[in-house]
């Protein structure tokens, strides 16, 4: 059996915008004659500013190659609109290449989004045995994973309830515990774990681990660098449809990362509106501008050591409302989550107004070695609606200082400053 699981060469992938949906029937043809329709189509095309067929072009994928190798797990990362999501359902056969080929060795099990694959009028034990005859499997094979599959997916209750009264959280569990189980030799995986709860996405990660470790093939789309630098051995990194970078995780991800950010001073403003979000905050809620600095004058306001960092916030909002989780995170270029200071730990609900609110957000000690660091912003209510989520809005300095807070200079080649005694020699 060959060694390479997925070839991609040349892949390309286009769309046309504005297209006329409805085209001529043989009931139009007969009624109005040919030359009668074609008239109708030419005048549609002119009506309202359309352009109809001769619709503008986009590439969600243009010339993009590459080889993943049996066993390997690889990450995709990028922008919204880079061609993640095109590229898995090209893979997938859900949609047809424009140019290019895709050669896919071995039985594929995807999960593209929320119940992809499923249908709705079948119940869950339907559809699981339905979903296993499709990757090919003998019902006996199914039925042996049959008791793991529900354990997993925690769903035992409504088995036998057709899917379409299932929540999202429940089709997810089903759908990831059916693509994960049912032995595919390529596991493809969407942006859809952002929909289940923390534990469940940890043992999903955990799951895609196992898997990993059996000697399968992962490809896996998702905004959580964490999950990529955990799971993944290689990363891509797509932009404008094209493979903008390729190699280890850490570096690509910093590429990604330090890739149209902005690195103010502090005390200024950041119009922070453009800012790449991750694609799952509802928008009515969102972050607009944030400011930074320390208080210091002996330091400028710079981040510093050991010294109190402060960020104001600038929220729109389309109505009232009360925002449960506010929080600042901070990262490093490679994307681990150093600071998550979360408004959610005090209990205390920040009240929004209909347009422009602004939040003073305040850590009384960042404790991060002189260095460049990542700050995201998120936004979310008490139900774990997300409002806004950008993952890296801008990027801050922490600068050296003389003295410290606790009296000593910590030495610079960790994350997080440490002072060192000697307490004892014996």
């Amino acid at each position: 059996m060959s060694e390479t699981a997925i070839r991609v060469e040349g892949l390309g992938k286009e769309y046309r915008i504005g297209a006329v949906s409805r085209y001529p029937t043989l009931r139009d043809t007969l009624a109005g004659g040919a030359s009668g329709v074609m008239r109708a189509v030419a005048a549609r095309r002119r009506s309202n500013g359309q352009r109809g067929v001769l619709a503008d072009r986009v590439w969600a994928l243009r010339d993009v190659s590459l080889d993943v190798q049996r066993g390997e797990v690889v990450g995709v990362i990028g922008g919204n609109g880079a061609g993640k999501s095109t590229l898995l359902k090209i893979l997938s056969r859900v949609t047809e290449p424009t140019t290019g080929r895709a050669e896919i060795h071995g039985r594929v099990g995807s999960l593209l989004e929320v119940g992809t694959g499923f249908h709705q009028e079948l119940t869950g034990r339907e559809n699981l045995f339905l979903n296993g005859a499709i990757l090919g499997m003998k019902r006996a094979e199914i039925a042996r994973k049959f008791d793991e599959i529900l354990a997993f997916a925690e769903v035992e209750r409504f088995i036998d309830t057709p899917v379409k009264h299932y929540s999202s959280g429940m089709y997810l569990r089903l759908a990831f515990a059916v693509a994960a189980h049912l032995e595919p030799d390529i596991l493809l995986v969407d942006e859809v774990l952002a929909v289940g709860d923390a534990s469940f996405q940890r043992k999903c990660l955990g799951k895609m681990g196992d898997v990993a470790r059996e000697g399968r093939t992962i490809l896996f789309v998702s905004h959580s660098m964490d999950a990529i630098q955990r799971l993944c051995s290689r990363c891509v990194l797509l932009a404008r449809g094209g493979v903008e970078a390729e190699g280890e995780p850490m570096r690509v991800i910093s590429r990604y990362l330090s890739s149209g950010r902005e690195r103010p001073g502090p005390d200024v403003w950041v119009d922070v509106s453009a800012a790449q979000r991750t694609g799952t905050g509802t928008g009515e809620a969102r972050f607009v501008a944030v400011r930074y600095g320390s208080s210091s004058e002996a330091l400028a306001s710079h981040a510093y050591p050991g010294g109190p960092l402060e960020f104001s916030l600038v929220i729109a909002s389309d109505s009232p409302r009360s925002v449960e989780s506010l929080a600042v995170t901070i990262y490093d270029q490679y994307g681990t989550k150093l600071v998550n200071a979360d408004t959610i730990s005090r209990g205390e609900a920040v009240r929004l107004r209909e347009g422009h609110t602004t939040v003073r957000l305040r850590i009384a000690a960042v404790h991060l070695n002189p260095g460049i660091y990542v700050v995201g912003l998120w936004l979310a209510d008490s139900r774990d609606v997300e409002f806004d989520h950008a993952q890296s809005a801008l990027e801050i300095e922490v600068v050296p200082a003389e003295s410290y807070q606790f009296g000593a200079t910590p030495i610079s080649n960790g994350l997080v400053p440490c002072r060192v005694e000697i307490l004892q020699v014996s």
